[in-house]
């Protein structure tokens, strides 16, 4: 009889656990995953804004026909402006494909060697950043140097520094994450240093190197290095839960319309960007898609080659938790699963 009550006990317990741990599911993904996918892909942009975003782009581009807007949604929140499928936007980290074309250029024109450390390099840097003697520019292009990431420091996203030089100092003096080579780990400090470097090359602002090099060839014309370029009024504005404000006039880098990123993305996948010799250089070295973070603005890119499109998906609201990061994610995912469901 004592035996049946102690299961009996630990059964209930386990039942009032088990309803108790639903309280820590993350509802918003388990939805937008869950969710039967909708036929279109503006239908699958209307149903994640119900899912807490303020605005959404989203540009496709399916060889063979034109390219498609779909958006939902605001550019401007407190103004009621809806969203513009012509914004431009904060791209973040999906610059760093644009600074891995530029190396990759200047590689295949014998300006500089992936071999070559950054101590090779930057001189002045050995003994600051551990390693630095065994830190090929290949590796600090791949995310595998060892160098520390920057905005995990110094409470980066809440004061972030002014200038590259005080950003760099983040960096500096800490050991190294992990031997050269022998991991991987995403480090804005790579992309930092890769910054300076082209600059040292070729004698003048790595935004106007890439300018001349990507921009101009591909007549990307709003494509731009910082807020200082633009029209603000062109800007989508961005938004972080729990912040009251308008992250719009925060200068985190360089923005573009989503067009122009889709376009320079299939230009990359398919070669055109490149010289003889240069598409087999960047394959060895970095990633053919990528995505993008800061505060209020998430960006997503890739191109599918097994149905030849490009999607780009833009949305100006982000979350401490990265709970919208996730949902973007599952988002584009099915975006992709629509495009290929209307292929077969």
């Amino acid at each position: 009889m004592k035996k049946k009550q102690t299961k009996k006990i630990f059964k209930i317990i386990f039942i009032i656990a088990s309803i108790s741990s639903l309280a820590f599911v993350p509802w918003i993904l388990v939805k937008a995953w869950i969710l039967p996918l909708p036929n279109t892909v503006q239908e699958q942009v209307n149903e994640a804004i119900s899912h807490g975003f303020d605005g959404m782009i989203v540009y496709v581009d399916e060889a063979g026909k034109p390219p498609a807007f779909y958006t939902a949604g605001f550019k401007d929140r407190k103004n009621e402006i809806p969203a513009d499928p012509k914004a431009l936007f904060k791209i973040a980290s999906v610059s760093k494909l644009y600074h891995a074309v530029a190396i990759t250029k200047l590689v295949n024109e014998k300006r500089l060697s992936l071999d070559k450390t950054l101590a090779d390099y930057f001189p002045e840097l050995v003994g600051r950043i551990e390693n630095a003697k065994k830190i090929t520019l290949k590796l600090m292009v791949q995310h595998r140097s060892g160098i520390p990431n920057y905005t995990d420091y110094g409470n980066y996203w809440e004061n972030p520094p002014e200038t590259r030089e005080e950003t760099l100092e983040l960096a500096l003096d800490l050991p190294a994450n992990f031997e050269p080579g022998e991991d991987y780990g995403y480090s804005n400090t790579n992309y930092l240093l890769i910054g300076k470097l082209i600059e040292q090359v070729v004698g003048y602002s790595r935004h106007q190197y890439i300018k001349e090099k990507i921009l101009i060839p591909l007549k990307l014309n709003n494509t731009f290095s910082s807020l200082s370029e633009v029209n603000m009024d062109n800007v989508m504005s961005g938004y972080h839960i729990g912040y009251p404000y308008d992250l719009k006039t925060e200068d985190y880098g360089m923005l573009a319309t989503a067009e122009d990123v889709g376009v320079f993305l299939r230009a990359l996948n398919d070669g055109s960007l490149f010289k003889e010799g240069g598409q087999e250089i960047y394959a060895s070295i970095y990633e053919y898609k990528h995505s993008g973070w800061v505060p209020g603005y998430q960006s997503f890119t890739e191109y599918y080659g097994d149905i030849d499109t490009v999607v780009i998906q833009f949305n100006n609201t982000t979350d401490a938790e990265l709970y919208m990061w996730n949902v973007a994610q599952i988002v584009f995912s099915r975006i992709a699963k629509i495009l290929r469901r209307k292929k077969t």
